[in-house]
């Protein structure tokens, strides 16, 4: 249904609406609301829509009415089996939504029915009502739609810590940004933006060059019909101060080669396993066989350094989770970025949502939502 992201966008960006009192949970436990759920790994059919018990917060945790989830390409790798932080089918997947606090469980003290909230967790999320625990949910910066919400956690944070906390980024610096129109890839580049003087070189396809450099790319790169190593040392010779790697397999390997003295690699993901709807072992073996292998000794002679970074590993560490949102939240505040929205999908069409990623047609982020806009609807009934 090539046509559906583009109304659904439109709502995306319109003003959200004040949202009305949530009832409480059903006193018996007996309510049920939809989710989304991985029924075996394989194509986009594995994913179908089912009912679930609805039932009130335990303790520490809040129940939360989900307004609009993230979906990320971890994502499309747990539904090939691919990503090992996923419990095995049938289970709800999704890292990261926003939603309106319907309920507390006893002894939570820091939110109130009503809030506004981010929340962030290992799995489970895509689903009309969640229970988790309280300081897994992160308050909305005033003036925040649900769909940015939910765009912001995963990529925000991931493309933070990777620039700011790993690469140290600083003024009259240059970045390279491998799938710079995905979601990571899109926040990355505004947060580079709000450092002084950075040369931004960014690989996607030709379609999306024009949209990268109005964002602040100065040097999109095609990847499909160039080389992009050999272009960045074309207006680069020494090559760039950061790259951010989420590709792997032999990739690693020329970004680490295109890394200045001082240089510093981030590598965060395998997107190279992916290359069709079903886990491909070709893809497998030759992104393992290529995999970046080095050791400290050699690092020693290169002057260079090798970062790896995995948000889904750090899901104990809320504090240090907490001050970079809170960072990204004061920078949201002063307008210096906000979450592009590419598409927003309702549960029905998660397949649509996850071929839009998968065949790297997104600009920015495809975003879930439990039903579709009102609006669409109204269109689709006349």
């Amino acid at each position: 249904m090539s046509a559906a992201p583009a109304p659904a966008a439109a709502a995306a960006a319109a003003p959200e609406p004040a949202p009305g009192p949530e009832p409480p949970a059903a006193a018996d436990g007996a309510a049920e609301h939809r989710a989304l759920v991985l029924t075996g790994f394989g194509g986009y059919e594995k994913l179908k829509v089912q009912p679930r018990r609805s039932t009130g917060p335990g303790p520490g945790e809040v129940s939360v009415r989900v307004h609009a989830c993230g979906l990320n390409f971890a994502d499309l790798l747990a539904r090939q089996g691919l990503y090992e932080r996923l419990p095995p089918p049938p289970v709800c997947p999704g890292m990261e939504c926003a939603g309106v606090v319907r309920a507390l469980g006893d002894g939570v003290q820091d939110r109130q029915v009503g809030d506004k909230v981010m929340v962030l967790a290992k799995s489970g999320l895509w689903q009309e009502v969640v229970n988790v625990p309280a300081r897994q949910t992160f308050l909305m910066p005033a003036g925040m739609s649900f769909e940015e919400a939910a765009a912001l956690p995963v990529n925000y944070i991931t493309a933070y810590m990777i620039l700011f906390d790993f690469g140290n980024l600083r003024p009259n610096q240059s970045v390279l940004i491998h799938m710079a129109a995905g979601g990571v890839g899109t926040a990355a580049i505004q947060l580079c933006k709000t450092v002084e003087n950075v040369t931004i070189f960014g690989t996607a396809s030709a379609s999306k060059h024009d949209v990268l450099r109005s964002s602040g790319v100065a040097h999109p790169i095609d990847y499909r019909t160039m080389d992009y190593a050999e272009e960045v040392r074309k207006i680069s010779p020494k090559g760039v101060d950061i790259v951010l790697d989420p590709l792997g397999g032999s990739d690693t390997s020329k970004a680490f080669n295109l890394l200045k003295p001082m240089g510093k690699l981030i590598t965060y993901g395998v997107a190279n396993l992916l290359t069709g709807q079903k886990k491909s072992l070709v893809a497998m073996a030759k992104t393992w066989w290529n995999q970046f292998s080095i050791n400290a000794l050699q690092l020693l002679h290169h002057n260079k350094a090798v970062c790896g970074y995995d948000l889904g590993s750090m899901e104990e560490e809320f504090e240090l989770i907490g001050r970079v949102l809170s960072k990204l939240d004061n920078l949201y505040s002063q307008g210096k970025i906000k979450p592009k929205i590419d598409s927003v999908w309702p549960f029905d069409q998660v397949a649509d949502a996850m071929r839009q990623m998968q065949e790297k047609k997104n600009v920015g982020k495809v975003i879930l939502v439990p039903e579709a806009p009102k609006e669409e609807s109204k269109k689709e009934e006349n």
